[in-house]
């Protein structure tokens, strides 16, 4: 939010007295008395009117394009006034008034530097012309030259002191120029005579913001709001307060407010589309940044937000429309290429999303979150080379991610890499010493190199973490069974049995595992169970203990 400029001094162009009119026509002469006497009676325009008709008709004297131009200043014709004092100082360019008039009706029309001009050379006229010096300083701050600015108003408060305007001016110079304590001063000193300056208290509302000040920003909003209940600027304060303590449901209310003045504002809808995000509410931040994106069609930060809360939603394919959006307006952010592939992921679409973290990590090499997508992706495709190489990227920037590891651990294990994918399952679990997936794959090695001791001691541990999965049950009692130990293999048969009755496989070993205890009837129970869960079992004709 930039300093409020206050413009509305009283500087208006000065009237040339009727002097002598030797120099007219006695019909101009007339026409100029004429027009006088009509503004008298509260008739300008038919004055103007008037003097309109002695220019048509040849009158071209500094005293009729004087008195034209200050008729068309009042009737607010200011670009016409302007042509009348540039024709008065063709006519005399050392007309007394003619350069500080013109620069007026320049000031009015914002031609900043034109106007300035002109104050110069009026100045240079008469160099202790106060409103000349007022003028000038305005022009430069509207021009954001404000060391310029500040030295015309300083010369004119040497002359006037107390001159609200020229200490206003001031005080916006030296925001301008970061020289806080000083500006604020002058604003403070300004509203112990006038309470009621509302362009000192927005000015000092922008110092606190920029000195993030939030005590200084809510005592000015605050104030401010007593004097101008729906003031924006003190609304703006207090929404920034309230972003900045977190106060996302004040800033919010806040800034629906703002956006209710200002429809068509980018940032205002922008931020309460930020505040309904950070409160959860999804369908309302959507709605904002919807507003926010068609007040700025090119505002990529605001589809990205978009899709991102459309993603909350789950509406998967507002999302991706939102990001492939922001993707065309900046094709090499690596955050829209990072949430379009998840989109893309999400919807099935694998191979596009694959492309995606691909052409990110060829200039982002560093990102790791995109490393394990794309390593997971190469994974699930059997692409188990190319999966460990995208962990393996992964884990140099994040060395002890359990997630990525285990995966690591897997992609080794499916290329056969057993060794590799030991250390690697090993070092997941000194990182997370409950990682059931860690775990699993231990076991698993165990197996594999018949160390049914190892592996049962990392299924006691699955036990213990309270896994209940039937396959783990079922595991464990293969390995009880093959070391001998019975009855425990029977009772973690029964517990597989309990998560998933028709377990074919379990209903199987059980029936051996009884029978190897001489329960032969109960035996041909669970077997004739298993054969109508899974009638293929019968090949082989229950050859014993199946792994």
């Amino acid at each position: 939010m930039n300093p409020k400029k206050r413009t509305d001094k009283d500087i208006g162009p000065v009237a040339d007295g009727l002097g002598e009119t030797n120099s007219l026509s006695n019909i101009h002469a007339k026409a100029l008395a004429k027009a006088v006497s009509m503004h008298l009676e509260g008739k300008p325009k038919e004055a103007l009117r008037e003097l309109d008709n002695a220019v048509n008709s040849g009158a071209d004297s500094t005293e009729v394009h004087s008195a034209r131009g200050h008729l068309q200043y009042e009737l607010e014709l200011y670009d016409d006034a302007a042509q009348s004092y540039s024709r008065l100082l063709a006519l005399d360019a050392r007309h007394p008034n003619g350069n500080f008039n013109l620069a007026v009706c320049l000031e009015k029309l914002g031609r900043w530097e034109d106007a300035a001009q002109q104050f110069e050379k009026a100045l240079d006229a008469d160099p202790q012309r106060l409103e000349a010096w007022l003028g000038l300083g305005i022009c430069r701050l509207h021009s954001e030259k404000a060391e310029q600015a500040l030295e015309a108003f300083e010369r004119c408060l040497a002359r006037d002191p107390e001159h609200e305007t020229a200490r206003f001016g001031k005080a916006v110079a030296l925001q301008y120029l970061w020289r806080f304590d000083e500006s604020a001063e002058i604003y403070r000193a300004i509203l112990e005579k006038n309470p009621n300056s509302e362009e000192s208290l927005v000015n000092l509302i922008t110092i606190g913001m920029a000195r993030k000040d939030e005590k200084m920003i809510r005592d000015y909003s605050e104030r401010l709001l007593t004097i101008r209940p729906f003031s924006q600027a003190a609304l703006e304060g207090l929404a920034t307060c309230a972003f900045s303590s977190n106060d996302f449901e004040a800033a919010s209310r806040c800034c629906a407010k703002l956006v209710e003045f200002t429809p068509n504002h980018f940032e205002r809808w922008f931020n309460l589309g930020v505040a309904y995000q950070k409160l959860g509410r999804h369908e309302q931040a959507a709605q904002a940044y919807g507003e926010a994106v068609r007040v700025r069609p090119d505002a990529k930060q605001g589809f990205v937000n978009l899709g991102i809360v459309r993603q909350e939603l789950g509406d998967l394919k507002g999302a991706r429309e939102a990001y492939e959006r922001a993707l065309q307006l900046a094709p090499d952010i690596p955050e829209i290429l990072y949430n379009l592939g998840s989109v893309l992921e999400q919807q099935g679409q694998k191979d596009e999303a694959e492309k995606l973290y691909t052409r990110l990590l060829v200039k982002n090499a560093d990102w790791e979150d995109a490393w394990f997508r794309l390593g997971y992706l190469r994974l699930t495709r059997g692409d188990h080379h190319g999966g460990a190489e995208a962990f393996d990227a992964c884990l140099r920037k994040r060395n002890s991610w359990p997630e990525a590891l285990v995966n690591l651990g897997l992609s080794y294990w499916k290329i056969g890499d057993r060794d590799s994918a030991r250390r690697t399952y090993e070092q997941a679990l000194e990182s997370q010493s409950d990682s059931v997936d860690a775990l699993r794959g231990l076991a698993a090695l165990a197996i594999e190199r018949s160390d049914y001791e190892q592996a049962l001691d990392y299924q006691a541990r699955l036990i213990d973490l309270g896994e209940r999965s039937p396959e783990l049950f079922y595991n464990t009692g293969l390995l009880l069974q093959k070391s001998g130990q019975v009855e425990d293999a029977i009772r973690l048969y029964k517990e597989a049995l309990a998560e998933r009755p028709n377990f074919a496989e379990a209903l199987l070993n059980l029936g051996h595992a009884l029978k190897a205890k001489g329960q032969q009837e109960e035996a041909r129970g669970y077997w004739k169970q298993a054969l109508e869960a899974k009638p293929e079992l019968a090949q082989g004709y229950f050859e014993p203990v199946h792994n």
